[in-house]
């Protein structure tokens, strides 16, 4: 478990290195610093097998708050509480002698983790195996490359058999078969109740690991809850900052979504999935045809907007999603007050399992009228049971070769 009480980092910025001097004179009267606050009265608990993920802009204070839960930076104000054996990949180069070999620096960081030489030296088998790095395990570290070099650090940190792994934006450097080892691997950890808190601004990632995120900005919590919640208020708060101070307007009332953002040049007012028999429905069957209706209203002139629409898993996974403008379908212009309703038809092949459904109206270059994030949730139901997400109605050809008859 961890636990996280009004925990403060505050850092003094001088605008030359004297002036630090300078401020220790009994003489020196006027403050010649300005105070940063990092982070400001964070606080949250992390239950043991649970997988929190961090999320933020960067600068606001994410890795701060990584270091001080493994006690490698102190905090201003508060405490943390953290039970058990800690493993943390914070930053490439961190915890690694670029001298040593990549062998020697996996039985330091053992040993330095309160494992035997044995201990370690029995895992360092598995360690080599994941890390997939070859003869150059004992070639000295300075020598990797990047991803490399995280591989062996990652491999590390999770075969030293935690309590609490803390890994902080590090998968980022490793390629796609990486990746998917280590999501792999975190999953196995949850199965052991290994409590893990991972920074990334892989946003699928997060939605997909963790059982709770947090959305830090400017050092404070903004935001904390179910992945997919937090993950929105997130992508709402990029968008809203890149159009500045523009006015949202009004919402029109009835629809509610995770996370709603746009510059309301056009409002969805109506979104509609309807079954074979053209009923609105939350449960379809695998393969039945479905439309996805949307309604909305122009509130100011526009010329080739573009509607979209966007399925994602229960875990936050996108599975499709198109719009008028990949489908080639040009809108024309519109009026202040015209209003829009289209159809988008598909053969639902889908595995059985909950789904939600984003729409938005944008403009041409992309940007939002109205994405309303989740708007509804639906059900795939099928009469077989299938791994994955979609349903790609493989077909099965066989034969069977008899032995040779014995003489």
């Amino acid at each position: 478990m961890v636990l996280v009480q009004s925990v403060s980092k505050l850092y003094r910025l001088y605008k030359r290195p004297l002036d630090r001097i300078r401020e220790l004179s009994p003489f020196q009267t006027n403050k010649l610093h300005t105070d940063f606050w990092a982070l400001r009265d964070i606080g949250f608990t992390v239950e043991k097998g649970e997988t929190l993920g961090i999320i933020g802009p960067n600068g606001c204070g994410k890795s701060t708050l990584l270091q001080i839960i493994c006690g490698i930076l102190p905090a201003t104000q508060g405490r943390v509480v953290a039970q058990g054996r800690i493993a943390a990949l914070l930053e490439l180069g961190a915890g690694f002698n670029p001298e040593f070999s990549g062998r020697e620096n996996v039985l330091l960081n053992g040993e330095i983790m309160g494992l035997s030489r044995g201990e370690v030296e029995r895992a360092l088998p598995s360690i080599a195996a994941f890390a997939e790095i070859g003869e150059f395990l004992d070639q000295p570290v300075k020598e990797y490359s990047s991803g490399m070099y995280v591989r062996l650090a990652f491999a590390t940190a999770i075969h030293v058999e935690p309590d609490i792994l803390i890994v902080d934006e590090a998968l980022a450097v490793g390629d796609a078969v990486f990746a998917n080892r280590c999501v792999r691997k975190f999953q196995e950890l949850r199965q052991r109740k290994v409590t893990v808190l991972f920074v990334s601004h892989d946003l699928g990632l997060v939605k997909q690991l963790s059982d709770r995120a947090i959305l830090l900005v400017n050092g404070r919590i903004h935001a904390q809850g179910e992945p997919r919640d937090v993950v929105n208020r997130y992508v709402g708060l990029v968008l809203e900052r890149q159009r500045a101070d523009q006015d949202i307007g009004a919402r029109p009332p009835g629809l509610t979504s995770g996370f709603r953002h746009g510059d309301g040049a056009s409002q969805i007012g109506e979104v509609q999935i309807l079954n074979a028999k053209g009923e609105p429905a939350r449960s379809i069957a695998s393969g039945e045809v479905v439309r996805v209706r949307v309604r909305c209203r122009f509130e100011q002139a526009t010329s080739d907007p573009i509607v979209g629409i966007l399925i994602r898993s229960r875990t936050g996974m996108d599975v499709y999603g198109t719009n008028t403008g990949v489908e080639q379908i040009a809108l024309g212009s519109f009026d202040r007050g015209d209003e829009l309703q289209l159809e988008f038809r598909f053969e639902c092949w889908l595995a059985a399992q909950e789904y939600t459904l984003t729409v938005a109206t944008q403009n041409a270059d992309g940007t939002s009228h109205d994405w309303l994030d989740d708007v509804l949730a639906f059900e795939v139901v099928d009469s077989r049971a299938i791994a994955g997400v979609t349903n790609l109605r493989a077909t099965v050809e066989w034969h069977k070769t008899s032995a040779p008859a014995s003489r």
